[in-house]
């Protein structure tokens, strides 16, 4: 499988309860943080919730 890498470019202030846990199961904390994950269509799925907060980019 490919490989992603997620940049969280945005806050989850004023966010819903949902979105702010989506972000911390990708493993994103702090603004500018970039993680790698496996292209499965569960991380796809929670991109997806949160994709006006983060951005991706594959290897």
């Amino acid at each position: 499988m490919a490989k992603i890498k997620v940049k969280k470019v945005k806050s989850e202030i004023n966010r819903s309860q949902t979105q702010k846990r989506t972000l911390e199961s990708l493993g994103l904390k702090k603004i500018g943080q970039v993680v790698e994950h496996e292209d499965t269509p569960s991380i796809l799925g929670m991109i997806n919730k949160v994709k006006h907060l983060v951005s991706v980019e594959t290897i």
